[in-house]
């Protein structure tokens, strides 16, 4: 893509431009990050705008300036002034059809001039944003998820204000399990990694941890809650992550490159469907054509099977685990209140050094990477060695052998 310094108007170099973009779920300190990208590019002369709304605002090609004025008292806000959506340029729903909607992305893009895009987001964004770049469009990401799983990066920003909210609520579900000599159980996100569970979980003194990398046996659970019991311990809090799997189940496939895998599969059924329908009768057949004559005004249509509502893992385990153990037990999910309020000091702290080593990078021409912690560095490594990999946390791990060394149960067979 050219930059816009070899543009010319009137005879005069025209400024250099970028564009900044939030993609997949919010989280604390994206405007922190998005004040930061703009306040270190406008240092170099160069000019900002903010596509609402993540990926369908660069295809839909809706855009604000920022300014100083913009960026400026918003490092404290939660969420993002730019909207996000979990949109993917590659697979858009554009009136109720899925496209492809990457060339439009770059095309847009050129059109403003635009000498990079930044894209903050977790792993989907830096999947789809490699993408853009390797259509042309040049890209500088920033890692950005709660779930703490982004490679090549020793930490993401939004982890530590999750992990501070999370730790909070189970320092207060303490005194109430306390109280009732109750099991408590709280859910925590992280999809399919345990880094928001486990860091949570040991800073909150959680008895129990129960992670995706380690699955759990809910007999063992259950003798070690037990155990306790019998030594005297009035409660026990266990920290559940979201993904976590007991030993005789199976990680769901809710990866994006898999949807057309999905999408085949039941086209595939539904390509057998229809051909069982060919093997009706003329009559049958009519009779259907009338049935559906009948209802095609009907407005709005019922579900003509009943639609399954899974029970939630943590209601499953603290049904399981009263069962087993005979305790008074209760259950907490925090879903998204993980994700919303004030950053963390550490947060804010972070999100500002990547912006501005982002910004340095806008200025000297280095694109396609994603600017990465590293120690107390941060740092540009390549995006497609990012793009498609997940960091989950390895068994042996520190973390883990704390938790252990503390008398925490991982939920495992000791």
């Amino acid at each position: 893509m050219n930059n816009i310094s070899n543009k010319r108007k009137n005879g005069k170099t025209a400024p250099r431009s970028i564009g900044i973009l939030t993609a997949g779920g919010d989280c604390p300190g994206l405007n922190a990050a998005i004040r930061a990208v703009a306040k270190s590019a406008m240092h170099y002369g160069i000019q900002v705008v903010g596509f609402l709304d993540g990926f369908r605002g660069l295809v839909e090609n809706r855009y604000i300036r920022l300014d100083d004025s913009t960026v400026s008292g918003i490092i404290t806000l939660g969420g993002t002034l730019l909207g996000s959506s979990r949109d993917k340029p590659h697979k858009m729903n554009m009136g109720g059809s899925i496209m492809d909607m990457t060339d439009v992305a770059v095309a847009n893009a050129q059109r403003l001039n635009l000498d990079c895009v930044v894209c903050l987001g977790g792993n989907g964004t830096q999947k789809n944003a490699y993408r853009l770049s390797q259509k042309g469009l040049n890209i500088i990401t920033l890692p950005k998820t709660i779930d703490n799983d982004v490679v090549l990066t020793d930490t993401c920003f939004g982890y530590d204000t999750a992990k501070c909210i999370a730790t909070e609520a189970i320092d207060r579900l303490h005194t109430t399990a306390s109280s009732h000599h109750r099991l408590i159980a709280v859910e925590i996100m992280g999809h399919s990694a345990g880094w928001l569970a486990l860091g949570a979980g040991i800073a909150g003194g959680a008895d129990v941890i129960l992670i995706p990398e380690i699955k759990y046996d809910i007999h063992a659970i259950a003798d070690y809650l037990t155990a306790r019991r019998h030594r005297g311990k009035r409660f026990s809090i266990i920290a559940v992550a979201e993904g976590a799997l007991a030993v005789d189940e199976k990680p769901e496939d809710d990866d994006d490159d898999n949807d057309e895998a999905k999408s085949q599969k039941k086209n595939g059924k539904q390509n057998g469907d229809k051909k069982s329908d060919d093997t009706k009768s003329d009559d049958a057949k009519s009779d259907d054509a009338k049935s559906d004559d009948k209802t095609s005004d009907e407005s709005p249509k019922l579900p003509q099977k009943p639609i399954m509502i899974r029970e939630p893992k943590v209601s499953r385990i603290v049904r399981e685990l009263q069962e087993l153990t005979g305790i008074d037990a209760r259950m907490t999910q925090l879903g998204h209140v993980q994700r919303g309020g004030t950053p963390t000091p550490a947060d804010r702290l972070l999100c500002t050094r990547l912006g501005a080593i982002a910004g340095e990078l806008i200025a000297a021409r280095q694109y396609d990477v994603m600017v990465a912690v590293r120690g107390d560095d941060c740092v540009p490594v390549p995006l497609k060695d990012v793009a498609g990999h997940v960091r989950t946390v390895p068994e042996d791990h520190p973390w883990i052998k704390t938790a252990r060394l503390l008398g925490s149960c991982m939920g495992d067979v000791p």
